[in-house]
């Protein structure tokens, strides 16, 4: 039950603080992806949907991005065990395992989360764009999002985990 007010804490700051920033006009920080990476491996494929479009959703509503966020979000759910057993072993000892830098070390949270990142802000500005004409924008716009979303992730993933 801690990830709902961690959910409605990060969407706030997503909607009032990060969705005005726009770093250099290419970079973008999404914190509130932050409980989709988080929730527990255990947690159904249903809820772990249903988590991700309702983060989507509430911060589209109040970004005014119709859909591009619940999408993405939902996709980005999908994709959540794939990406955490493509850098660990799928076994016993993982089924449970909620990702957190104290529960896989540095070097397999950190290529998790920045997939995650990555696939994210990739999701982002090409349902955003949806044309190809500005492809080169748009993969500058994903990777520089996603650099800062991972660094602002990390930092956020270290004041929460616990030790």
């Amino acid at each position: 039950m801690t990830n709902i007010p961690l959910l409605i804490l990060l969407i706030l700051v997503q909607v009032l603080v990060c969705n005005n920033i726009m770093l250099f006009n290419v970079a973008m920080a999404f914190v509130f992806i932050y409980v989709i990476v988080r929730l527990p491996m255990c947690l159904s494929t249903n809820w772990l949907l249903t988590w991700g479009f309702i983060g989507g959703l509430v911060v589209d509503m109040f970004a005014n991005t119709p859909g591009v966020n619940a999408l993405a979000c939902t996709l980005l759910a999908m994709m959540k065990r794939n990406m955490l057993f493509a850098y660990i072993p799928r076994d016993d000892r993982t089924k449970d395992i909620s990702p957190s830098l104290s529960t896989l070390g540095f070097a397999v949270y950190g290529k998790y989360l920045f997939s995650m990142s990555l696939i994210y802000c990739i999701l982002v500005f090409s349902i955003e764009y949806f044309n190809f004409a500005n492809i080169k924008e748009v993969a500058i716009m994903s990777a520089a999002s996603s650099i800062l979303t991972f660094l602002i992730l990390l930092g956020l993933d270290s004041l929460t985990s616990k030790k």
